[in-house]
């Protein structure tokens, strides 16, 4: 049986190269050798144990790559294609893709499935690995532009789609004022979303000085440092009373209350987050409930048009979105990799993966 090398999750705390099975491509389905990828926040909470996946789990769900192989009823790709799978991958078919709640595809079932369009990583072997198999293919394979490198299009997969979503749901209109609290690289490309979706005040908020300069790159107006000021009342002088959307992309308690203490009443407040621990809503900061805010989640959209569309911006080079890769290593030093990203050490943004 031929093998492959890829990043297991074996207990809390361990995440290893292996040699594993060489997976074959099924009906529906189309084989892909891995050239990119990257390591997502919450690939870390898995290491971590907050996020719990069986012990065997290939991990990693951002893949960047060449089709090696195309199961029955694959049709339109050719092998050696150059292609990007979202994270998410809808099958087209169940009762929440066809409601519009892709995200939350129940893979056929006949209802809705928290996260369940989240299967790379997470419920199926993921793609830090030299192939991974992609489901629903004919519905997930984006075909790169010639024009466009592997490094240019590797957020789109998750960060980019996660970032712009939270502008989506968050229903951000021409001229609206909005705000990004944390710019790690999906606040960035929250950041980037909101300035493309027409917002004429983009402020974003950090503590780390070189994420605050690459939040100006990628759209803000204002930059905040939440270390050296008292950033809700900044952002409610600067708006007369608060923004139309604030936008949290971190996942803790104090950047969502921020968050929804700098809407004004009738505000949103979008959530992009992912919690690991409990979260708790000030009944001050809603109005006791009479405020009339709108709070939001997401979970990326994916799927092919998805994918065509993050690449387009990327094309139309919006913002400097290649930047945010700041480090490049091999698969067999997965570890290392790990140990960087989740320390945050180096001025990390995001590291690519090399299988």
């Amino acid at each position: 049986m031929p093998t492959m090398r890829a990043a297991v999750f074996e207990k809390k705390g361990s995440i290893k190269v292996q040699e594993v099975p060489r997976p074959t491509p099924g009906p529906g389905e189309a084989l892909v050798r891995v050239t990119l990828t990257t390591i997502c926040g919450t690939d870390v909470h898995i290491l971590r144990g907050e996020y719990p996946v069986r012990a065997g789990l290939v991990v990693g769900h951002e893949p960047v790559g060449v089709i090696e192989e195309i199961g029955p009823g694959v049709v339109g790709y050719e092998r050696g294609d150059r292609v990007i799978v979202g994270a998410i991958t809808p099958c087209g078919q169940c009762r929440a893709c066809l409601s519009g709640a892709a995200s939350q595809c129940s893979h056929g079932g006949d209802g809705f499935e928290a996260m369940g369009g989240w299967r790379f990583g997470n419920t199926i072997n993921g793609c830090q690995a030299e192939y991974v198999v992609v489901p629903s293919a004919q519905g997930n394979l984006a075909k790169i532009p010639s024009s466009l490198r592997d490094e240019e299009v590797i957020l789109c997969p998750d960060i980019m789609s996660t970032g712009f979503s939270a502008s989506e749901r968050g229903h951000v209109k021409l001229g609206d004022s909005v705000a990004v609290f944390a710019q790690g690289p999906i606040g960035l490309c929250a950041t980037a979303g909101a300035k493309i979706s027409g917002a004429s005040l983009v402020i974003g908020v950090d503590s780390v000085p070189a994420r605050l300069e690459m939040a100006r790159r990628m759209g803000a107006d204002v930059v905040l440092n939440f270390k050296e000021q008292d950033v809700v009342a900044e952002i409610k002088r600067l708006t007369g009373g608060g923004v139309d959307v604030a936008i949290e992309a971190l996942g803790t308690q104090p950047t969502f209350e921020n968050a929804l203490r700098s809407v004004h009443p009738g505000g949103t407040v979008s959530s992009l987050g992912v919690y690991s621990g409990h979260l708790s809503l000030p009944l001050d900061a809603m109005a006791a409930g009479l405020g009339d805010h709108t709070i939001v989640t997401t979970l990326c959209p994916g799927g092919k048009e998805r994918m065509r569309r993050l690449m387009s911006v990327v094309a139309a080079r919006r913002a400097p979105f290649e930047k945010l890769v700041t480090h490049s290593f091999r698969l067999d030093q997965i570890e290392e990799a790990y140990d960087l990203f989740a320390n945050q050490r180096d001025g990390v943004m995001k590291v690519g993966i090399r299988p």
